[in-house]
């Protein structure tokens, strides 16, 4: 294999990606470049340039993605009502796709011949964004030192700090969460220590962006979320970016218990895994995009996204945001959002996001049609024997002949 002479690092300015630079820069003799993505995980990314320069980088690439995460990554997964498993609001997986566009992108830019990221061997991050940069740039060399480096534990990594004069500023704090956390604008996670258990209780410590339900207020909080084209556009009459309305739903949702989530999962690579997340925003997004579509889709429209949507949410939770398969869905699932434009009328309380009102110029419900009142012959009730007796045909003959 080809010498490595510039490599493009994912870097946090954390532990393990400020090891992963003297690494690249000892192992590989190369030149290392980093890319620090503020994508709303409520931190300061700026600190990381100068760790950076410290380890002798010189070009660091720092980039606010909020808007572009939101628009081109959250907002097209939700148009599908994306949920994997049942419970999981996919997070972590949707951010992998857009910085490994952007790993590729700089990496084009600055001449690189390789990328690297900090993801482990065990986890699915690691697949999500080497996929994604296959996808985008085949013949790109992807380093994965958790692949290849024989440093199994914080110890190691502090040891290798100490051993290579690393500077890490938080080497002796005793501060750190016992937790394995990733957060941005969609939402927090948290892996490991007592989570490991999965009988064991989630410590009420261990949340940041959400209240108890319990402890939530007495008094509900009503807000109404406008779409346009699946998308929301507004809250409470103001119009708001895509990264704004997430943003606002995180806090009034956090503030009211909701988002909460204690999951055993399915990692691609074949183990369980327990995860507990935090998906204020996120929560109220789906519960009022249903809300909104239950009145401006067509039936069968609906059904048939409810169908795909199983198998949209694997595909973006495997890493395969970029696949042909995944492009020709989202695209059958945008053109159904034409029509899914109005208000939804929402009531937050102590965990619960209830809906109290829908409301579209493009709506398919129809009070004369549907009403118990006298409907002046909108509907003819006749017509549901035929209807009736030719959905029960098959099954009349079968019972007949004694199949059923």
């Amino acid at each position: 294999m080809s010498e490595v002479k510039k490599v493009v690092l994912a870097y946090s300015g954390g532990l393990d990606t400020s090891v992963i630079v003297r690494w690249l820069q000892q192992t590989h003799d190369c030149e290392v470049v980093t890319f620090t993505a503020d994508i709303g995980q409520g931190e300061e990314v700026e600190p990381a340039r100068e760790k950076a320069e410290s380890l002798g980088v010189r070009e660091i690439f720092i980039e606010d993605l909020r808007e572009e995460f939101v628009q081109d990554f959250v907002f097209p997964m939700f148009r599908a009502n994306t949920i994997y498993e049942g419970e999981y609001l996919l997070g972590t997986s949707i951010a992998r796709p857009l910085i490994a566009k952007r790993l590729v992108e700089i990496a084009n830019d600055t001449g690189a011949d390789a990328i690297a990221h900090g993801a482990t061997g065990k986890g699915n991050d690691q697949i999500r964004f080497e996929l994604g940069a296959y996808a985008l740039k085949p013949g790109i060399r992807i380093i994965a030192p958790w692949r290849e480096w024989q440093l199994g534990s914080r110890e190691s990594l502090m040891a290798y700090c100490e051993e290579h004069a690393i500077p890490v500023d938080f080497a002796g704090s005793s501060k750190k969460s016992p937790y394995s956390m990733d957060a941005n604008l969609l939402h927090i996670s948290y892996e490991g220590g007592v989570l490991e258990d999965p009988w064991a209780d989630a410590e009420e410590a261990m949340w940041r962006w959400t209240v108890s339900p319990e402890a939530a207020p007495e008094q509900g909080e009503e807000l109404v979320l406008t779409f346009t084209r699946g998308d929301i556009t507004a809250i409470d009459g103001q119009s708001m970016t895509p990264a704004e309305v997430l943003h606002q739903l995180n806090l009034r949702g956090g503030a009211h218990g909701i988002g909460r989530a204690d999951i055993v999962e399915n990692r691609y690579v074949g183990m369980k895994s327990r995860g507990c997340y935090e998906t204020p925003g996120g929560t109220i997004m789906l519960r009022a995009h249903r809300a909104i579509e239950s009145i401006t889709l067509d039936r069968e429209v609906m059904h048939l996204k409810d169908e795909l949507m199983p198998r949209y949410a694997k595909l973006i939770y495997n890493g395969f945001w970029w696949s042909p398969e995944r492009l020709m869905l989202q695209a059958a699932i945008d053109d159904s959002q034409k029509w899914v434009n109005g208000d939804v009328r929402l009531r937050l309380y102590k965990g619960n996001v209830m809906v109290l009102g829908r409301r579209s110029d493009d709506s398919l419900f129809d009070a004369s049609v549907a009403t118990f009142e006298d409907d002046a012959g909108a509907y003819d009730q006749q017509d549901a024997e035929g209807f009736i007796k030719l959905n029960a045909l098959r099954m009349r003959i079968a019972a007949g002949k004694g199949r059923l």
